[in-house]
């Protein structure tokens, strides 16, 4: 289906929902098809290809709210469907809060391309797919050397449609493609250890993607840098955490920014508007109008225009998650209810050098499990890396660990590089943090 069909199916279903009882409704619809390929030991062994449609729509009724989705889009069979939709609506507890956003919220809206579509994903063949993944294996293995036990590549592409459309005047829509490719390699290393690592990147353009050559070369490398890794003793020393993984432990401070942990109580930035919750270095920016961003849009899940938005300014938290349900439960204005593209601005300096004036430290380049607490901003995460000594990588760690908290560790952010990653949404560069206890034997 094109967006005008889409949009059609959609306005459709709010003119049934109106008809079948709803006070108000909104529907979104999708249209997505995925490829992915991936090969081991030089062979095939993963071929698929999907295709999804779906419908979901949100019922506003009687002061009450539910919101159900289906991926049969015949409109007989969803006349019946929306018509249960509104019915079971009705059997809910009245939440006030549930309404559709004030209209003014869906004003302003920039109309701009934000490179989200590639014009040439409908001419990305299979064989081009086949060649892509066997060329990042064939690299990883030549990289690999003789402790190689296997290897794996794969590639992901789609390419996606999506409107949405409310009853009080919202209506939009995306087009968007994602590739992929990842390549992973296993070593053998002394003993049973069997270290694993693994190179990827994610475009909305082909012609951004690193070649396969690039992915496969990273794989073996980051995997070889793990061999003959072991557990040091605890100490207390400066941590780089390098920009593909940054975003990892950013995550646990996100989440007490949504407006439900807020509401809940569940949240350690709490009442830390306007305070300091890092150190200078630490600046925070969601930005949704990044050029091939892939988290880049014009408007969010609740159509509310979207706006380049400082989270923190550093080290000075000014802003939160704040969705439409939310920002009504809390008497606040809403901002946005999810990230968009987040960045840390970079700083003017390359690792290497940055080790060199820490001298001795960890080069954090994986993390293992780990778990946050959005209450308290305790974390505690497994860690591999490179212990360095005078600015030179001397010896793999691994099975080591972090236990901090979030309001302590981002103030002893005392570094950015100038290395940001853009292969995500979240375009971290490597981040340099001081005494952090690291935990060994």
């Amino acid at each position: 289906m094109m967006s005008n069909e889409l949009m059609d199916l959609a306005a459709w279903t709010i003119k049934e929902a109106r008809g079948a009882g709803a006070d108000q409704a909104r529907v979104r619809i999708s249209s997505n098809r995925a490829v992915e390929v991936g090969y081991r030991e030089r062979k095939p062994e993963t071929i698929k290809e999907a295709s999804t449609r779906n419908l979901g729509v949100e019922i506003f009724a009687g002061g009450r709210y539910s919101s159900q989705t289906t991926s049969d889009l015949r409109r007989n069979a969803m006349r019946a469907f929306i018509a249960n939709a509104v019915a079971s609506t009705k059997l809910l507890a009245e939440d006030p809060f549930r309404t559709l956003p004030d209209a003014k919220f869906y004003e302003g809206r920039e109309d701009r391309d934000l490179g989200l579509f590639d014009p040439g994903h409908g001419a990305f063949r299979p064989e081009d797919r086949h060649a892509l993944v066997k060329a990042a294996e064939a690299a990883a293995l030549a990289e690999g050397g003789k402790d190689v036990i296997s290897v794996s590549a794969q590639s992901r592409d789609s390419a996606a449609e999506s409107v949405m459309i409310s009853s009080n005047g919202f209506q939009g829509a995306r087009k968007s493609t994602s590739y992929s490719l990842m390549a992973s390699m296993t070593l053998q290393d002394a003993g049973d250890r069997r270290p694993n690592g693994w190179a990827y990147a994610v475009t909305a353009d082909r012609k951004s993607l690193p070649s396969p050559k690039t992915i496969g070369r990273e794989a073996a490398k980051n995997t070889r840098l793990l061999l003959g890794a072991k557990k040091l003793k605890t100490e207390t020393l400066p941590v780089i955490i390098v920009n593909r993984m940054a975003g990892w432990m950013l995550n646990g401070f996100l989440q007490p920014l949504y407006g439900r942990n807020i509401d809940q109580k569940q949240s350690f930035l709490l009442d830390k508007l306007g305070k300091t919750v890092g150190s200078r270095h630490f600046t925070l920016i969601d930005d949704p109008f990044i050029q091939g961003g892939l988290g880049s849009r014009t408007f969010d899940g609740d159509g509310l225009t979207a706006k380049k938005m400082v989270l923190v300014e550093n080290g000075v938290l000014r802003n939160y998650y704040i969705d439409w349900y939310y920002s009504r439960k809390l008497g606040w204005e809403p901002t946005t209810g999810s990230p968009s593209n987040l960045i840390i601005p970079p700083g003017s300096r390359s690792v290497s050098d940055i080790m060199k004036d820490l001298g001795r430290g960890i080069l954090l380049t994986g993390f293992i499990g780990g778990n946050s607490n959005p209450t308290t901003g305790d974390t505690s995460i497994g860690i591999s890396g490179r212990l360095f000594e005078d600015g030179v990588p001397v010896q793999s760690v691994a099975e080591m660990n972090i236990a901090d908290n979030h309001l302590k560790f981002w103030e002893r952010l005392i570094e950015v590089a100038d290395d940001p990653w853009i292969y995500s949404s979240m375009r971290m560069p490597s981040l340099v943090v001081d005494k952090v206890v690291v935990a060994g034997v």
